[in-house]
C-alpha cells in the first residue's frame, strides 16, 4: 500500500529513469540542424573522429550524444526514416547492458541502430541476434545500410557458411544473426584442431531481439552437439509394440495425509509432462518383453527404452508437438509455432516417436559439446535487449543474467479495447462462437488476426471457417516459408488471418496493408524484379501509387476500428497472450482484442484446478451461453503465473547443473585455446611426466610401507609400460622415495629428450600439440557421457535424504578429476611411445670408387671416410623416417578428426539443427611434384604422396 502511493507521488522507479534520460534526448535533439547542414561525406567521417576520440582516452559514454544525432541524420537519408525520441530512450537503455520493453509496432529494429553503431567504435565487434535467419537477413540489409553508410563493415551469420566465410563476417564491425549460430559456432571454435579454422573472435557486445523468447522461453533447451553412437535400434522397436498393451490408471489419494495408490500400468502427469509405470505396470512390461527384473544388469536399459516409448504415447501428440513430413518426425516450437528440422528430442525420445509413426528411426546420438543459452549469453561482457514483453519475468532476468528492464513509453498513447475473456463448456462451443465473430468483422470489414496454440487448432479452426465461407490465410508450422508476406497484409480490409503463433514473427501489421510488400507484389505479377536498378523508376511509380490506395484503405479500416485480434486458447505464459494482443493497437491506432476459452482447454483443466470446474458449473454455464466474470480471469491469470513459476524453476534447474559443467567446460576449453594458440607444451608434458612418475610411486612406494617391503619389481614394469624407459630395481635399492622419484623422473625425461633430437624441437612441438588435442577432445566425449548417466540417475538420491544437486557436485568433481587424470596419463603414453620406422634404404650418395686412390698409405683413411659417410647417411635416414612417422601421425590424427567432425549433427531451438561446417587443415596443398614437406629432399609422389 505504502509503495503505491509513494509511486503516485514520486513515480515508480521506471517512470523516474525515463525521466531523467529526457534531459540527455533533448541535447540530442539540439544537435539535429547541425546534422542537417554536414554533407554526406562530412556526416560519414564523424566514425573517423569518434575513433580518433576513443584512442586518445574518451568513453563511449562521452560519445553517446553526438554518436545517437549521427545515427538519426544517417537513418533520415538513408531509410526515410527519423528516430522517434522514445526509440533513442531505448537505444540508451540497451547502450548500459539493460532489457528496453518497448510495445509491438514502436520500432525495436531501428532502436538497435545507434546503440549497435556506438559500441562498434571499438573495433571489438557488436552482436545484432535475432530469433530466424530471415530477420537476421531482413535486419542486416535494412539497418545495415545505416552503418555501411558510416564506413562501418556489416556482415551476418547464418546456417551454410564456410569457415572462411563466417571468419570474415565474425571480423565485421556489426554481426547479424541468430542465438543458434552464435553458439554452435562457440561450440564448434572448441572442436577445431586448428586456430585459423576458428570463427568467433569474443564476446564483446550484444543486442538480443526478442529477448525474452531467447533467454527465457529457448533457455530449457541447451545447445548440443553430438555425434552418432554405436547403440541397436531394435529395442524401440520392441519397446514400441508393447505400449498399446499397457492400460493408463491413475493416482487415488488415500485417508491418511500424504497417502496415494495407483492403478493401471502407468499414470500420466500433464501437468508436469510425465509419465510412469505401476509396479503393476513393470511386472506387465517385463513379462511382454519375455525377461527377468528390469533393474537389474543388462535389463536395466529396457527401463529406459521403455519410459521413452510410454512419453511418447502418453505426452506427445502428432500436429502439436511434432509433425510427420517426408518420413522424418519434425519437432514444433512450442512457443512459436515453427518447424524446427533437424533438432532431435535427447535421451532416446526423439527415436521413441520415429518408433510410434511407424519411420525410420535414426541412430541415438553422443553428445561431444554442450552449452546453456544461459551460460552462453552471460559470457558477453555486455548484454543488453529489447521485446515487448519482459516486465512479467523482469525478476528472471535479473537473477539470471544480472539485467534489469526498463519499460520504454509508447511514442503515441495506446487506446486498444481489452475485452474481457469470454468462457465456454466445450471446445466446440467456443471454436463455433469464435468463428461466428471472425464471420461477422469480415462482413464488416475489419481485419481479424486469431492466434491459435498448435497446428491442430489452427487447422481445425480453417476448417470451420471453410464451411462458413469466410475467406482467410493460415499461418502455422506447416507454411511458414510465406509468414512474412501474409503478416504484412493482416491488416487489409476485411482479411483474417489465422497463426499458431505471433512470438517472433517479426513484421509489422499495418492497417491498409503494407505498402512495400504490395508493390512488390504487384512488379512481380508485371514481370519485373523490384530489386533490378533498371527497373528503380517503375518501382519509385507503383510505390507511389500503392501508397495512395494503402493509406486510403489505412483510413477506412482505422473507421472500422481497426485490427481485431481473437485469442482461442490461453497460452501458459502471459507474455504470448500479451504479444498476441500487441499487434493491434500499434502507433496509436485503433484496435481490440478477445480470448475465447473452455473448459477442456489444457490451462484451465490441467491448472485451473476442480475449484474453477465447479465454481463454472455453479455459474449455471448453458451450450453456446459463455460466461464474462473478472475472478474468472483473475483465475486463469493465477493459473499462468503457476506455470510461469514452474518453467522458472525448470529452468534454474537445468542452469544449476549446467553452471557444474560450465566450470569443467571452461577448463577444458581453455586448455584446448592454449593449445591452438601454439603455447609451447613441452615444460606441460614434462611435469605431466613426473606426474605420473609420482603416481607410480604413490602406489609402489607408500609412506606407509617400510623401504624393503617397496615393489621396486613392479616399478621396472610400470616404467617400461607407461615410458617405454627400463630400469633396474637393483641400482634404486638403498634410495629414499624422494631420491627413486627424482632418478625415475631424470631418466624419463632424457628418453624425451632423446626422440626430440631425433625429430627436432618443431615437429615434437607440434605432435605435443596434436596428441594432446586429440586426447583431450576423447576424454571431454567420454566425461560428457558419463556426466549425462550421472544427471540420469542423480534424481534417486533424494529419496535417500541427499540433497541431489549437492551429489552430483561431489561425482562430477570426481569423475572431472578422473579425466584430467587420465589425459595426462594417455598424453604421456602417445608421446613417449612414437615409433620410428626405417622403411627406406640409405639415401645418401656412399664413396665406392677406390680407384682414385693411389697410394697404398691411404687406404685405412679411404675405409675410414666410407664407414663414417655411411654412418652419418644411416643416422641421417633413421632422423627423416623419424620425421616422417611424425608428420604421418600428425596428419592422421587431423584426417579423423575431419571425419568425425562431419558427422556431427546440432540440437538447438527456434530455426532448428544447423548444418555441420566442414574443418579443413589450413595448411597449404602440396603439389605431387613439389618438394616433400618432411624434408626428405624427394618429390611428394615419391615420398609421403605414394601412401595417398
Amino acid at each position: 500500500m505504502v509503495d503505491v502511493v509513494l509511486a503516485k507521488i514520486f513515480g515508480t522507479r521506471n517512470e523516474r529513469e525515463v525521466k531523467a534520460m529526457r534531459p540527455v534526448i533533448a541535447a540530442m535533439n539540439d544537435l539535429e540542424p547541425s546534422m542537417e547542414r554536414l554533407s554526406d561525406i562530412d556526416l560519414a567521417a564523424k566514425t573517423i573522429e569518434f575513433k580518433e576520440k576513443l584512442a586518445r582516452g574518451a568513453s563511449l559514454d562521452d560519445l553517446m550524444i553526438e554518436a545517437f544525432a549521427v545515427v538519426r541524420e544517417t537513418s533520415r537519408r538513408v531509410l526515410k526514416m527519423r528516430h522517434f525520441d522514445v526509440q533513442l530512450i531505448g537505444g540508451m537503455v540497451l547502450h548500459k547492458g539493460r532489457i528496453a520493453e518497448m510495445k509491438t509496432g514502436e520500432g525495436k529494429t531501428l532502436v538497435s541502430t545507434a546503440p549497435s553503431y556506438l559500441n562498434a567504435l571499438e573495433g571489438k565487434g557488436v552482436h545484432v541476434i535475432t530469433v530466424n535467419d530471415y530477420l537476421a537477413r531482413r535486419d542486416s540489409e535494412w539497418m545495415g545500410r545505416i552503418h555501411r553508410f558510416l564506413g562501418l563493415t556489416v556482415g551476418i551469420i547464418v546456417h551454410d557458411l564456410d569457415d572462411r566465410e563466417r571468419q570474415l563476417n565474425y571480423g565485421c564491425d556489426i554481426t547479424y544473426g541468430t542465438n543458434n549460430e552464435f553458439g554452435f559456432d562457440y561450440l564448434r571454435d572448441n572442436m577445431k584442431f586448428n586456430i585459423q579454422n576458428c570463427v568467433q573472435r569474443g564476446h564483446n557486445f550484444a543486442v538480443v531481439d526478442e529477448v525474452d523468447s531467447i533467454l527465457i522461453d529457448e533457455a530449457r533447451t541447451p545447445l548440443i552437439i553430438s555425434g552418432p553412437s554405436q547403440e541397436s535400434t531394435d529395442k524401440y522397436y520392441k519397446s514400441n509394440k508393447i505400449i498399446p498393451h499397457l492400460q493408463r490408471g491413475e493416482v487415488i489419494e488415500g485417508k491418511e495425509p500424504g497417502e496415494k495408490y495407483t492403478t493401471g500400468d502407468y499414470t500420466v502427469d500433464e501437468k508436469h509432462r510425465s509419465a510412469a509405470l505401476t509396479e503393476e505396470g513393470v511386472l506387465r512390461v517385463e513379462k511382454l518383453l519375455g525377461i527377468g527384473n528390469m533393474f537389474e544388469g543388462d535389463n536395466v536399459e529396457w527401463f529406459t527404452h521403455v519410459q521413452q516409448s510410454l512419453k511418447a504415447h502418453a505426452i506427445f501428440q502428432r500436429d502439436k508437438d511434432y509433425v510427420v513430413k517426408d518420413g522424418e518426425v519434425i519437432i514444433v516450437d512450442e512457443h512459436t509455432g515453427r518447424l524446427m528440422p533437424g533438432r532431435r528430442w535427447s535421451d532416446g525420445l526423439h527415436q521413441a516417436v520415429e518408433a510410434k509413426e511407424g519411420v525410420k528411426i535414426e541412430r541415438e546420438n553422443q553428445t561431444l559439446a554442450t552449452i546453456s543459452f544461459q551460460n552462453y549469453f552471460r559470457m558477453y561482457k555486455k548484454l543488453s535487449g529489447m521485446t515487448g514483453t519482459a516486465e512479467t519475468e523482469a525478476a528472471e532476468f535479473e537473477k539470471i543474467y544480472k539485467l534489469e528492464v526498463t519499460v520504454i513509453p509508447t511514442n503515441k498513447p495506446m487506446i486498444r479495447k481489452e475485452n474481457q475473456d469470454v468462457v465456454y463448456r466445450t471446445e466446440d462451443e467456443k471454436f463455433r462462437n469464435a468463428a461466428k465473430e471472425i464471420k461477422t468483422c469480415q462482413e464488416a470489414g475489419q481485419p481479424v488476426l486469431v492466434g491459435t496454440i498448435s497446428v491442430e487448432k489452427s487447422e481445425r479452426l480453417s476448417n470451420l471457417l471453410k464451411k462458413m465461407g469466410v475467406r482467410h490465410e493460415v499461418l502455422n508450422a506447416k507454411n511458414h516459408e510465406r509468414e512474412a508476406h501474409i503478416v504484412a497484409q493482416a491488416g487489409r480490409k476485411g482479411s483474417v488471418t489465422v497463426s499458431t503463433n505471433m512470438a517472433g514473427r517479426g513484421t509489422d501489421i499495418l492497417l491498409g496493408g503494407n505498402p512495400d510488400f504490395m508493390a512488390r507484389d504487384t512488379m512481380l505479377k508485371q514481370g519485373m524484379d523490384p530489386d533490378n536498378e533498371a527497373f528503380k523508376a517503375d518501382w519509385e511509380r507503383i510505390s507511389a501509387e500503392v501508397k495512395v490506395s494503402a493509406q486510403t484503405e489505412h483510413d477506412e479500416v482505422v473507421a472500422l476500428g481497426g485490427l481485431h485480434i481473437v485469442g482461442t486458447e490461453r497460452h501458459d505464459s502471459r507474455r504470448i497472450d500479451n504479444q498476441l494482443r500487441g499487434r493491434a493497437g500499434r502507433q496509436g491506432d485503433p484496435g481490440s482484442s478477445r480470448f475465447f476459452l473452455s473448459l477442456q482447454d489444457d490451462l484451465l483443466r490441467i491448472f485451473g484446478g476442480d475449484r474453477m470446474q465447479n465454481l463454472m458449473l455453479r455459474l449455471g454455464m448453458e451450450e453456446d451461453v459463455p460466461i464474462e466474470s473478472n475472478m474468472i480471469t483473475k483465475r486463469i491469470a493465477a493459473a499462468q503465473k503457476a506455470v510461469e513459476a514452474q518453467n522458472f524453476d525448470s529452468r534454474k534447474h537445468l542452469l544449476e547443473y549446467d553452471d557444474v559443467m560450465n566450470k569443467q567446460r571452461q577448463s577444458v576449453y581453455s586448455m584446448r585455446r592454449g593449445l591452438l594458440e601454439g603455447v609451447d607444451q613441452k615444460d606441460r608434458v614434462l611435469e605431466m611426466t613426473k606426474g605420473v612418475v609420482g603416481g607410480i610411486l604413490d602406489v609402489r612406494c607408500p609412506e606407509d610401507v617400510r623401504p624393503d617391503s617397496w615393489d621396486l619389481a613392479s616399478m621396472q614394469t610400470d616404467m617400461l609400460t607407461k615410458f617405454g624407459v627400463r630400469v633396474v630395481p637393483a641400482d634404486l635399492s638403498g634410495m629414499s622415495a624422494e631420491q627413486i622419484e627424482e632418478e625415475l623422473y631424470q631418466k624419463a625425461k632424457a628418453a624425451y629428450g632423446a626422440k626430440e633430437d631425433m625429430v627436432g624441437a618443431s615437429l615434437m612441438r607440434d605432435a605435443e600439440r596434436n596428441i594432446m588435442l586429440h586426447v583431450i577432445d576423447d576424454q571431454w566425449k567420454d566425461h560428457l557421457l558419463s556426466m549425462d548417466h550421472l544427471k540420469e540417475g542423480i534424481g534417486l538420491r533424494g529419496y535417500g535424504q541427499k540433497d541431489p544437486l549437492v551429489e552430483y557436485k561431489k561425482e562430477s568433481y570426481t569423475l572431472f578429476q578422473d579425466m584430467m587424470d587420465r589425459i595426462e596419463d594417455e598424453t604421456v603414453r602417445y608421446l613417449y611411445f612414437l615409433r620410428f620406422e626405417q622403411n627406406a634404404p640409405p639415401a645418401l650418395p656412399f664413396v665406392n670408387d677406390d680407384s682414385e686412390y693411389e697410394e697404398e698409405d691411404d687406404e685405412q683413411e679411404r675405409e675410414e671416410a666410407r664407414l663414417l659417410a655411411q654412418a652419418k647417411a644411416a643416422e641421417e635416414q633413421k632422423r627423416i623416417a623419424a620425421q616422417s612417422a611424425v608428420q604421418d601421425m600428425t596428419r592422421n590424427i587431423q584426417k579423423q578428426h575431419e571425419r568425425e567432425l562431419k558427422e556431427l549433427q546440432f540440437a538447438g531451438t527456434t530455426n532448428g539443427a544447423v548444418k555441420a561446417q566442414p574443418v579443413t587443415n589450413g595448411a597449404p596443398k602440396v603439389g605431387r611434384n613439389d618438394p616433400c614437406p618432411c624434408g626428405s629432399g624427394k618429390k611428394y609422389k615419391k615420398c609421403h604422396g605414394a601412401a595417398g
